[in-house]
């Protein structure tokens, strides 16, 4: 016979059942193998689209690196094998395996330099940009999704989900464009509030000032990235805890006198916040790329931006290398988030 206090217990713990509230190692690791072959399976994959997808691109590399010099056949022939263009398709997929297995991604046609170079450059400001707005997305959208799902129907509810899901819904390139023109350049006589290129002013200051410069450099692509995705942790979050409400540890929890605030943050969120954590492992692979239409509207020069530039040549090996990057960073972001939810859900481990 099952206990008030053994009711009120979280779901999760719930459905376990005797034995089962942790997993075991042998079955844990097996999971995670399975999972990380899966992952190995799906980096093979990427290796293999990521060299012939680029190649489908129309435009000559070597010409359009020859735009402005008067470089006669010979020398673009003479470009073409420095380039290793000139080999059998097979041949350089081949050479492009084995150097990225020795984690040489080549160099660049455009820059001249080695591509893992140019990446190191431009990952920290991907990542100060990308990484704050994950944090301010993830922070507002589980707040909000915790308000609005707890107090399902209220007069918060509507607002919240209606403007989260109208922001959602504007495509990010005109929704930078309009701050930009309202908070940067200016409307009419109201001038600008904040500077909306690159990373930093050209006469920089040093010290303090200068993380303030950046900050500042940093509000409108910030804010573009927040506006656009902070809805889908909302909804995720909001979905689950209406669910987790219905539950009858939620109901028992009350009969025994707990207030609200004590149900919703002991019991119901905790349970709410796992298919949330998914999301926001999911996220954090895509943090490594960035954000390419933002990066490119507002000129930071992050991965996103570089690999823009690496399309506009078309540069083949940037466009690899930064290609290449994202996508291992997804993958193994998702790897992690199965295995995190296995080992945090019992549920998922009985199914």
């Amino acid at each position: 016979m099952t206990t008030p206090l053994e009711a009120a217990e979280p779901a999760a713990v719930q459905a376990a059942g005797p034995g089962d509230e942790r997993p075991t190692h042998r079955g844990a690791l097996r999971y995670a193998l399975s999972k990380a072959g899966g992952a190995l399976f799906s980096i093979a994959m990427v290796l293999v689209g990521t060299f012939f997808v680029f190649r489908l691109l129309p435009g000559d590399p070597v010409r359009n690196l020859a735009q402005g010099r008067n470089m006669t056949p010979t020398q673009l022939d003479m470009e073409r094998r420095r380039l290793g263009l000139d080999k059998p398709l097979l041949d350089q997929f081949i050479d492009f395996v084995g150097d990225t297995l020795r984690l040489d991604l080549g160099t660049s046609y455009e820059y001249k330099r080695p591509v893992l170079d140019l990446i190191g450059e431009r990952l920290g400001p991907t990542l100060l940009l990308a990484g704050t707005g994950l944090v301010i997305a993830v922070s507002l959208g589980i707040w909000q999704g915790t308000r609005a799902g707890w107090r399902h129907g209220s007069r918060f509810d509507r607002l919240s989900t209606g403007a989260s899901l109208l922001l959602w819904s504007v495509p990010t390139f005109w929704l930078g464009l309009l701050l930009m023109m309202v908070f940067g350049v200016g409307i009419g006589p109201i001038p600008g509030i904040f500077p909306f290129r690159g990373i930093e002013s050209v006469d920089a200051p040093d010290g303090f000032a200068y993380v303030l410069d950046v900050a500042s450099h940093m509000v409108l692509p910030c804010l573009t990235l927040v506006a656009v995705v902070y809805a889908q942790y909302l909804l995720v979050m909001r979905s689950s805890l209406i669910e987790e409400v219905s539950q009858d540890y939620v109901t028992v929890a009350r009969a025994k006198g707990l207030r609200d605030d004590d149900v919703r943050r002991r019991h119901a969120v905790p349970n709410a916040l796992l298919p949330t954590v998914t999301l926001v492992f999911m996220r954090i692979g895509f943090v490594v790329g960035g954000a390419v239409t933002v990066e490119t509207i507002y000129t930071w020069p992050g991965l996103g931006q570089l690999f823009y530039e690496a399309i506009s040549v078309p540069d083949f090996t940037l466009m690899q290398g930064t290609f290449l990057l994202i996508t291992v960073a997804v993958i193994v972001m998702n790897t992690l988030a199965d295995v995190v939810y296995h080992l945090l859900d019992p549920r998922v481990r009985s199914a």
